[in-house]
């Protein structure tokens, strides 16, 4: 099962920099989670810089933002503080959020075939339901695409 637009997301624990990040804890604040491949490589550094930089306007907005890879929590733990971003990082080396999310795709890489996450992000609304959903994400410009969306709701 995948979450789609309009329904409530399912609740999930999952261990993240700040410790054990539970959905339902969220409840009542919109919640920006965005998928990236992998710690301090260009578009996800790119990104994650992006999303620091609109952090303030987030919280403006009510919204709270946490990035996941499959990455460790170590390797987070070091991109964080790396790029002192202000927002916790979910390690899923077990894919369960990204099985969840169905962002786990086959992709090109230098001709062979890989199986790694299709960038996407997702906005929660305060009342637990998926708002709306970014598969295939471009880096640039997406982060105040996102704001913008988020200010809506």
């Amino acid at each position: 099962m995948t979450v789609q637009v309009g329904k409530p997301v399912p609740d999930f624990t999952a261990e993240s920099t700040g410790g054990a990040f539970r959905l339902s804890d969220h409840r009542g604040k919109k919640l920006v989670l965005y998928f990236y491949p992998k710690d301090n490589t260009p578009g996800c550094t790119t990104e994650g810089i992006d999303f620091a930089k609109a952090w303030p306007q987030f919280r403006k907005a009510g919204a709270e933002i946490v990035g996941v890879s499959r990455d460790s929590l170590k390797s987070h733990a070091n991109f964080k503080a790396k790029y002192e971003f202000p927002f916790e990082l979910i390690s899923d080396p077990q894919e369960k959020l990204c099985e969840l999310f169905g962002v786990i795709k086959m992709k090109n890489m230098y001709g062979k075939q890989v199986r790694g996450i299709e960038r996407s992000t997702f906005v929660i609304s305060a009342d637990g339901k998926l708002a709306r959903e970014w598969r295939g994400v471009k880096v640039p410009n997406h982060v105040s695409e996102v704001l913008a969306f988020v200010t809506t709701l």
